[in-house]
């Protein structure tokens, strides 16, 4: 893709405010801002929170490919997170503090790494800030002042709330009813709320008194609410307005709607032009959660056998904004496939010869009208809204095409990975580099069919012998790769 204006203008994104695609048009030509809801560090990621963390990925990689210049800003949740969404329940740090025998500050040290290392191993770039809510209680408490001085606040048992009733555009974003609002407001949750929604900016010991992260402040010595970090960090980084939003249709009704009231409430302007919701993985037994029972982490498929590139392939097997249904025989399959679309590369980079080395490869023009043909297909199937899944099957059905050369080919497809990020040219370069004897391939592939079919044993009897055939077996997070000693 280009940088011109009318690329630009030809992206559609889905805006959640207003529930309709729109063309994306930045504030400021040439740049994105992107906000993206981070973790809350108290557990591992389970692997439906880590689609959303790849939705997001495909849209900076999107926003990227337009010749777009885009900062990208995403919050680290390590104090403040409530185990209800009601300012309910007991500090989600607290719980896996106690459940690990740890601190809360060793608990967010060490599973801020352990989500770092999952967004690594799938080959998410990293965000260009990452901001964590510890750090920026200042920034915090300073927009409590602001918005106390503009009428939105009111205290209550030694807390400080924000007074939904005085937003009145409160619920627009998740198309809330006022009626309803106000119906509900007769509903007693906590007796300190004029408005059962509305939420807390400034927890105190008034509400919960053995929190262990605290600091002094204007209205007592406490916490924040968790919807306070994010208007204050993305405003600090990105500024009071913005472009681009995203988070997990979870976020919608309460806290990206919160978000909305404090920092409209704030500044008296809008705040994000884009909102960005990425849906559910679903389990058999619904949809996939720690409370739950039924998460799984990228550790738990790593132990069953498969490469986390795996689980990224399995992902562009739906839109974003589409649930998506877990199972290990899908997940078989995205391996299979994946798999055979390296295999194809490689085979590829043969047929071309000489000229695929990557510097020749890498950003090269394909020479024949049909590859301009598809690589512009898979240009619009990406600007339409991020339409990975149709990309990829393009491309797919592509790679058979005996009348394009292979370069052509091979060209098309490691144009498209910039996108995908499925690492296709390191590691089809793996395959096509490795001078080995077809017996030896031949019980490298059954090894790996025996992984697939979780027969450890029979995998384990391969590698040995396989060692003692002088071939050395690693299986990495990238794929099982292979070398001759």
């Amino acid at each position: 893709m280009g940088t011109t204006d009318a690329t630009v203008k030809s992206l559609r994104l889905y805006n959640t405010m207003g529930r309709e695609l729109q063309v994306f048009t930045p504030r400021e030509e040439g740049k994105v801002g992107l906000y993206c809801c981070g973790p809350t560090v108290y557990n591992y990621a389970h692997i439906g929170n880590l689609r959303t963390y790849v939705f997001e990925d495909i849209l900076r990689r999107v926003l990227e490919r337009l010749g777009l210049s885009v900062k990208h800003v995403m919050n680290v949740t390590d104090v403040g997170h409530l185990t209800d969404d009601g300012d309910e329940g007991e500090d989600k740090m607290l719980v896996g503090a106690r459940e690990r025998g740890m601190t809360v500050w060793e608990i967010a040290a060490h599973f801020t790494e352990a989500f770092m290392s999952d967004t690594r191993k799938l080959n998410i770039r990293e965000p260009h800030i990452v901001s964590r809510a510890t750090e920026h209680i200042g920034e915090m408490q300073e927009l409590i002042s602001r918005l106390e001085s503009a009428g939105h606040t009111y205290e209550a048992e030694g807390n400080v709330y924000y007074s939904i009733d005085s937003f009145p555009s409160y619920g627009s974003l998740a198309l809330l009813d006022r009626a309803d609002l106000q119906a509900g407001a007769r509903i007693e949750v906590d007796s300190a709320k004029r408005n059962p929604r509305d939420f807390v900016l400034w927890f105190t010991k008034g509400k919960f008194e053995h929190q262990a992260m605290q600091w002094d402040s204007p209205w007592g010595r406490g916490y924040p609410g968790w919807h306070l970090e994010c208007s204050a960090m993305s405003m600090k980084y990105l500024g009071e307005q913005f472009d681009i939003h995203c988070g997990g249709v979870d976020h919608i009704n309460v806290h990206h709607t919160n978000e909305i009231a404090q920092s409209e409430g704030a500044t008296g302007e809008p705040w994000v032009n884009y909102w960005l919701h990425g849906e559910f993985l679903i389990m058999p037994s619904g949809r996939m959660g720690k409370s739950k029972g039924n998460a799984l982490t990228l550790a738990t498929l790593e132990e069953n056998g498969y490469d986390p590139l795996d689980y990224r392939y399995f992902l562009l097997g739906a839109h974003y904004r589409t649930q998506l249904s877990f199972s290990w025989e899908a997940m078989d399959a995205a391996r299979r496939a994946r798999r055979s679309l390296v295999e194809q590369l490689a085979s590829l980079r043969r047929d071309a010869g000489a000229l695929t080395s990557t510097g020749d490869i890498a950003g090269r023009q394909p020479g024949s009208a049909q590859a301009l043909e598809v690589r512009d297909r898979i240009d619009d199937a990406f600007a339409d809204d991020l339409n990975a899944t149709k990309a990829l099957g393009l491309l797919r059905a592509f790679l058979k095409r005996d009348d394009v050369p292979a370069i052509d080919r091979l060209a098309v497809a490691l144009d498209a990975d910039t996108v995908f990020g499925l690492q296709l040219d390191a590691l089809s370069h793996q395959d096509v580099d490795q001078e080995i004897a077809p017996h030896l391939l031949a019980m490298i592939k059954e090894r790996e069919q025996a992984r697939e079919s979780r027969d450890f044993a029979a995998a384990d009897r391969l590698r040995e012998e396989l060692k003692a055939a002088g071939v050395v077996i690693e299986d990495s997070p990238t794929g099982t790769k292979w070398k001759l000693e």
